[in-house]
Formats: C-alpha cells, sequence, structure tokens
C-alpha cells in the first residue's frame, strides 16, 4: 500500500481520506481508501464507487437529533461541503478521532459543532473546545450561542461556558455547562487544579492543531492532549487544522483518521505585486494604479475603489498601526459623504467603549476614514467592535498582526502581505514559514459575496518576486515538528505531571512524556535526560521531595504549578524574599518580577538610554532585590539587566498615571508593548503575593498587594476606591478625583447632571456609576439628560 499525496490541481482540488492510521507510524504509509478529485465550483458528478461518493449530501440527511437539522436548516444550512461530507464518512460523528486538514472557509467549524452537539444531545456527554487565542475562544463561544435552545434528553437546554483568564483557578462553575470554549493554556490550567469536571469530558476539538509547530504554544497544546488522553482513554478527538506536511503523522500519534483537502467555497488566486503588476500564480497578470510609493497601500485603494475590503498582514503590532494610518490618509477621499457620516458616529462608539487612551483615539481616527488595525494590545470592546465593522463592510481596510489568521473569521476579498519576514531579537530577519503565509492568504475571499478571493505578497524587485512565487505561493506547507524538549518549555509541565498527581516517580512522568507528539517524532529517549535534570533542579529547589519511593510536591512546588508560572520565577522571587534590600518600595517589586523568566523579552534599551539606565540603576541599587552583574565581566548580561531596568520603570511610571504619550517620548514604548509588560506584571505580582502569604512574608504582602491593585488599572494610590466602580479606570478615576469625588461617598452624594458634565462622561455612564454607588436618580431627570440626540461625549480636549 502506498500514500497518496494530495496536490493542488490548476482546476480541481483533491480530498485525501484515510480513515484510520493508528497502527502506522510517520515512515510507514498505506493506501488510502479514497482519493477524489472535486471541482468546488461545478456541478459534483459521482464516481464509480457509490458507497464513497454521494451528491451533495443533506443535513435532513444526517444521523442527527431532528431539532438540530431543523435548527440548522433555518440557519440556511442545508447541505454539506466536501471536506464537511469526508468527516461524517471517516467517523466523526460515530465517536472516531480524526485530523480534518482543509483550507479557511472550507467547514471545519461545522463538523466541530456537530460532534459536540452529537455528545451533548445524544450521549449525555460534555465538549471541550480548545482555541489558541482568548479573542478566537470568544467567536467560537458566540458561535455556539445559536444552539442553546437546544433541548437534551432530561428536559435541559443545551449550555454553553467559555473561561480563558485567571489561570489561578480551577473553575468548579464550568462543571455546570456542556460545551466549555477555553483558550490551551487555561485548559491547561484546569488540568493542573484537577478541575473534577474533566472526567466528564468525552470529547475535545482541538482549533488550529498545526500550531503544534509554534514554539511558544504549540508544547501546551500538546500536553493538554497527551493529559486529556491519559485522563480519558476513551475520550474522542476532533483535531482542526490548515493543509501541512505531515498530517498522517499528527494522526498516528493521535490514534486518529485524517482527511486531507485543499477544497474552498471561494476560488483562491494568488499572487506577487512588482510596482504597478500582479502576477498571478495561474498565468494571469493585472496592473493597479500606483497612487503612493507604498505598494501595499496602493493594492488596498485599489481594491477600495473596486468595491472590496481588504486586510494587510503587517508583522509587528506597531507596523499594522503605521500602515493603517497611512491607508486611511488615502481611503478617506474615496468614501462618499452618506459613508462617512456613518462613520463618524462608529468613531464616537469607539472613544466611549472603553477607558480613553491614546491606542484608542489613534482607532476612532481611522475608522473615520474607513480603516482601522487589530492586534492584541487592542481592549476586547474596541476590538469587537472593529471586527463587526469589518464584517458588515464598513470597514474597508483592516491591518492587522499575523495572530489574526489564527482561525478569526474575519475573510475580505483581498489578502495583501506586506512582510514575508519576522524580525527575532538575537537571529535578525528570517522568512515566515509556507504554512504561516497560507493561513494568512486563506483569509482571502467572503463566502456568499465574493466569486474569488485574492492573496498577494509585495516585492520590491523581480529577483524577490521569483523568489516569493517559488517559495511560498508555489511551495507545499512545510512538516509540523514538536518543541517541547526544551528545557525552558518542560520545567513547568513536568513539575505539573507530579504536583497534580498525574505521576509520583521519575519513570511515572517520563511514561507520560512518552505518550507525547514529540516521543511520537523522535522517542522518549532523546528527552529522558532533560526530564531528569530538571526533577534534580526541581527537587534541589524544593518543589519537589521524596516520601519514601514516591515523588511529591512541596507546598510551593504545588502552589508554583498552580500559579502557571516558570518553577525558575518562583525560585527567583523565593529567594529574593529571603535577603530583603535595604530599602523595599514600589521599584524593588517591579524590578523583581522583570527579572524573572515569565516577563518575556523585557525592553531592550538603546544605545543612548544605555548611560542614563546605568546611572537609574545606581541611584536604586539599594531597593533591588537583585544586584546587578559586571559589566566588564559580562556586558551582554549587563544590558539585559539595564532591559529589566528599563521595564520596571515603565512599570512605575503606568502607576504613576504617566500618559501614554509622555511614556512613548520617554521609553519608546508602543501601547501593545506596554499592554504585555502591564498584563504580564499584574499576573506575576499576583503570584508574588501568593507565594509572599505562603512563605509567611506578612510585611512584604500590603505592598504586594496594593501595587498589584495600581498595575491593574494604572493609578497612583488615592484614586484606588474610584477605580472599583465599572467604567471607571485610570483617566475617569482622575477626572472624578480632581472634580473634587475622592470617595466612593462623594460620587454617591454627587449629582447626575455634574457627573454627567465631566469629559469622557455622559448620561448613561453617569447614571450606571451613580446605580452602582446607591445614589438615586429621578425619573425625569434622566429623561432629560438622556436625549441623545442633544449630547454627545465631551473629549478632554473640550475642556
Amino acid at each position: 500500500m502506498g500514500f497518496c499525496a494530495g496536490f493542488l490541481l490548476s482546476t480541481a482540488q483533491r480530498v485525501l481520506f484515510v480513515p484510520d492510521v493508528s497502527a502506522i507510524k510517520s515512515h510507514e504509509f498505506s493506501v488510502c481508501k479514497c482519493t477524489r478529485t472535486i471541482n468546488p465550483h461545478k456541478p459534483r458528478q459521482t464516481t464509480k464507487n457509490p458507497e464513497l461518493w454521494r451528491i451533495q449530501v443533506k443535513i435532513a440527511e444526517l444521523a442527527l437529533p431532528h431539532e438540530l437539522k431543523e435548527l440548522l436548516i433555518q440557519g440556511g444550512i442545508t447541505e454539506l461541503f466536501p471536506p464537511q461530507e469526508e468527516a461524517i464518512r471517516a467517523g466523526a460523528l460515530e465517536c472516531k478521532n480524526l485530523v480534518l486538514a482543509s483550507p479557511t472557509a472550507s467547514g471545519k467549524t461545522l463538523v466541530a459543532e456537530l460532534c459536540c452537539l452529537k455528545h451533548v444531545l445524544e450521549k449525555n456527554g460534555k465538549a471541550i473546545y480548545l482555541a489558541p487565542l482568548r479573542a478566537l475562544a470568544s467567536e467560537k463561544f458566540d458561535d455556539f450561542q445559536r444552539f442553546g435552545k437546544l433541548q437534551k434528553p432530561n428536559g435541559q437546554k443545551v449550555s454553553i461556558g467559555v473561561s480563558t483568564g485567571d489561570f489561578d483557578s480551577g473553575d468548579p462553575w464550568l462543571g455546570r455547562y456542556d460545551i466549555i470554549v477555553t483558550t490551551n493554556e487555561k485548559a491547561d490550567s484546569l488540568l493542573r487544579h484537577r478541575a473534577k469536571w474533566i472526567d466528564e469530558v468525552s470529547l475535545v476539538v482541538a482549533d488550529e492543531v498545526h500550531l503544534l509547530n509554534e514554539a511558544e504554544r504549540g508544547p501546551t497544546l500538546e500536553v493538554v492532549l497527551a493529559r486529556l488522553m491519559q485522563v480519558n482513554p476513551s475520550i474522542q478527538v476532533l483535531a482542526l487544522s490548515a493543509t501541512m506536511g505531515n498530517v498522517d503523522e499528527i494522526a498516528a500519534w493521535l490514534k486518529a483518521g485524517f482527511v486531507i483537502t485543499e477544497w474552498r467555497p471561494v476560488i483562491l488566486k494568488e499572487g506577487v505585486l512588482l510596482h504597478d503588476e500582479i502576477q498571478f500564480k495561474d498565468g494571469d497578470s493585472r496592473k493597479i494604479e500606483r497612487k503612493t510609493n507604498n505598494d501595499a497601500v496602493n493594492m488596498a485603494l485599489n481594491t477600495v475603489k473596486n468595491g472590496g475590503q481588504a486586510l494587510v498582514f503587517a508583522s509587528t503590532r506597531k507596523n499594522a498601526a503605521t500602515l493603517a494610518r497611512k491607508i486611511a490618509d488615502e481611503t478617506s477621499a474615496v468614501l462618499s459623504k452618506p459613508a462617512k457620516r456613518m462613520l463618524e458616529q462608529e468613531a464616537e462608539k469607539v472613544r466611549s467603549a472603553d477607558e480613553k487612551t491614546q491606542l484608542s483615539e489613534s482607532l476612532a481616527e481611522l475608522v473615520k476614514c474607513g480603516a482601522a488595525f487589530h492586534h492584541a494590545g487592542l481592549a476586547g470592546a474596541h476590538r469587537k467592535i472593529i471586527e463587526d465593522l469589518f464584517r458588515q463592510g464598513r470597514i474597508k481596510v483592516l491591518t492587522a498582526t499575523p495572530t489574526l489568521a489564527f482561525g478569526m473569521n474575519l475573510p475580505a476579498r483581498v489578502v495583501i502581505v506586506q512582510d514575508y519576514r519576522r524580525y527575532e531579537a538575537g537571529y535578525g530577519y528570517y522568512p515566515i514559514s509556507v504554512l504561516e503565509y497560507k493561513q494568512m492568504a486563506g483569509r482571502a475571499g467572503r463566502p456568499k459575496y465574493d466569486k474569488n478571493g485574492e492573496s498577494i505578497l509585495i516585492a520590491k524587485n523581480a529577483d524577490e518576486a521569483d523568489y516569493l512565487m517559488e517559495n511560498f505561493i508555489l511551495a507545499r506547507p512545510e512538516r509540523i515538528w514538536s518543541r517541547l524538549a526544551v528545557e525552558k518549555i518542560l520545567r513547568g509541565h513536568v513539575l505539573a505531571t507530579v504536583a497534580s498527581d498525574f505521576a509520583h516517580s521519575e519513570g511515572g512522568v517520563v511514561e507520560f512524556f512518552a505518550k507525547t507528539f514529540y516521543a511520537h517524532q523522535y522517542d522518549v529517549k532523546a528527552i529522558k535526560a532533560v526530564i531528569g535534570k530538571i526533577l534534580k533542579y526541581l527537587y534541589d529547589q524544593q518543589l519537589l521531595y521524596l516520601d519514601k519511593q514516591n515523588l511529591c510536591a512541596t507546598k510551593l512546588g504545588k502552589r508554583t504549578s498552580e500559579l502557571y508560572i516558570d518553577p525558575v520565577s518562583s525560585v527567583t522571587i523565593r529567594d529574593a524574599f529571603k535577603q530583603k534590600p535595604p530599602q523595599v518600595t514600589e521599584l524593588s517589586l517591579l524590578h523583581l518580577i522583570t527579572h524573572t523568566p515569565d516577563m518575556g523579552p523585557v525592553m531592550r534599551p538603546y544605545g543612548e538610554e544605555i548611560e542614563v539606565l546605568a546611572v537609574k540603576m545606581e541611584q536604586h541599587r539599594e531597593e533591588f532585590f537583585v544586584a546587578p552583574p559586571n559589566e566588564w565581566e559580562d556586558h551582554v548580561e549587563f544590558e539585559e539587566y539595564l532591559g529589566e531596568v528599563k521595564t520596571a520603570l515603565i512599570l512605575n511610571a503606568w502607576i504613576e498615571e504617566t500618559s501614554e504619550e509622555q511614556m512613548m517620548e520617554k521609553f519608546r514604548v508602543q501601547p501593545g508593548d506596554l499592554y504585555r509588560i502591564v498584563e504580564n506584571g499584574k499576573w506575576l505580582l499576583h503570584a508574588a503575593q501568593e507565594l509572599a502569604e505562603l512563605e509567611h512574608e506578612k510585611e512584604l504582602l500590603p505592598l504586594i498587594t496594593q501595587l498589584n491593585e495600581r498595575v491593574s488599572k494604572g493609578i497612583k494610590k488615592e484614586l484606588m476606591p474610584l477605580v472599583k466602580l465599572e467604567g471607571v479606570g485610570r483617566t475617569r478615576g482622575r477626572i472624578l478625583f480632581n472634580a473634587g469625588y475622592h470617595t466612593i461617598e462623594d460620587v454617591r452624594k454627587a449629582l447626575l447632571e455634574d457627573i454627567t458634565a465631566l469629559p469622557t462622561f455622559g448620561p448613561r455612564l453617569a447614571k450606571k456609576i451613580k446605580e452602582q454607588v446607591g445614589g438615586f436618580v429621578k425619573k425625569e431627570q434622566w429623561e432629560q439628560l438622556g436625549k441623545e440626540d442633544e449630547w454627545k461625549q465631551k473629549a478632554l480636549s473640550d475642556f
């Protein structure tokens, strides 16, 4: 038997279905049961084997509960796409493990939904849906809501829950739900807390499973899948993926069948833009108007003029925001007056949706021009507004970082990939993978709206154009490789294996990791030595101990695992508490958390900053828990330490209410980087607070607790009571305080109209605040203030 590889043909697309590869190693290929060619744009034809091929499978024909089929049909879903048919034939609805590898918008999500509901409605089971990003988890949670009206056999309605944050919780309340949507990291955290309801899970859906290849997120997904299969050997695994080079190998690891397809509901045309001409893969070409010196801007503008939308991928958050501003300068001129009036109203919604910042103000100005940017630094409320406006076709061009390609349902007629290289400190620029490019390209073409979708790479010269065509457009996606066998990544998972009682000996730990994708690809012997080294470190640092012959976690080890921090971070914080500096200040604690590996990349100092930071370091030397290294002995380590000092000073400026503009000017920190630093700071301060309590550091606890609250909101101490009010953050809290409202009691006594008149407030928020503090709002007073056509939120610049 020989492996049937599927290659994209000129007018047709190939589907490969292998029903079970559990006994097949990655180097032993078997004949597929069926390989068929499909032209998605012509009527389907039956093949010689009617058992393997049928014309347009109807939803009504599926072995599903009648109420579910009725709901789907009412929603406009009456037939299955070819990949969905193949998944059903492969046993997806019969509790068989399956890897479904197909392009974006080919219907993978519906297969997952049907499997989840099959388990809940007919098998009294529970399903967990794993998403790589919080935003994607929220989107999937919203998608599942339409099934909430269905009734289970016991008469109760199908319930859907979502949990993506707070890693230091087992979330027992999730046990009430039938379908739980979560991120890979949150699922790992739930397993570490040994959430009891996990034992009831009968189906796991792993979305974007090709991210096993991703250095940061891949190992967590790999461990979660291995752990769930360990906890419940009979669990069904449904893995959804883009097309990749070794689907068969991943399927063999999961003891699953697999379906590979290149089928798309919209034809994809891939090409390279050089100056003013696009050369497509199929030999076609097209000229575009070259109005500016930026080809990505020209391509986006050309798309808008032709009545389409463009999604532009940039390598960084900063580049995405910069490019959006350049595009907005051009798109504004081509918008109609009614469209501009509508977008001005939407811009006001952006301004009022969340705390006013430079980022939100910049976003609002872009929205007025029919453009926007999208990245992880956006507040949730802003991100939802932008996504909705883009789906509605009101925002014409959206620039984004590549994370948007990880499953978010935001298709556009044209996808523009501005940067095909990424920068990584210590490595410089390197090309992205073919798989990553294909993920971005897959966003091109809106089903039901576009006949064709276009994916365009930008070239600067003819040689680069040839390179892009050959190495991205005509290339096949790479093989997926496990990224687990890195000591820094493995440490926390080894500790969790013992701390959560999954194993109590070195042999037991090795036995678990023998079930991972890494062991399937290489052999567990390849990481056995690394596991032994990590166990010795954990034992030496008193995170593990031996109870007779059993390996057990100490209180510190168990808490470290539950807090979801690197054991090295825990040891660093614990040891620092034992050797306090002469003077402990907020900066002391801020520098301590920046010194841990969990802070992520610190803000490296620029050349001209080094001397200034060195002076700051000397000024605060007596406050630091960790002494600076000798500059002359290790210059690289010294600069890293200065980067930690710089990051701590950024956090210190944040809690002193320094404006984003001032911080950008002083530290050259971009809003996206500030967001990451603050989020990591909150997480690590919470961990430090918990460890201080565990280590009985009573003197430090009040300062850490207070600092954690201040970093969470970015405020001075005096605003702490006010920012507890919903809708009040650092900016509005300062406005209230400066207006004389220093306490909750002051706000309770305030007149509604006085709060309404404050900048960035308005009648709705004022009423909401008064209701929180127990204030009384007269009906006629609210009716007068609530006339939205007579009121517009005042900006700070109006005062």
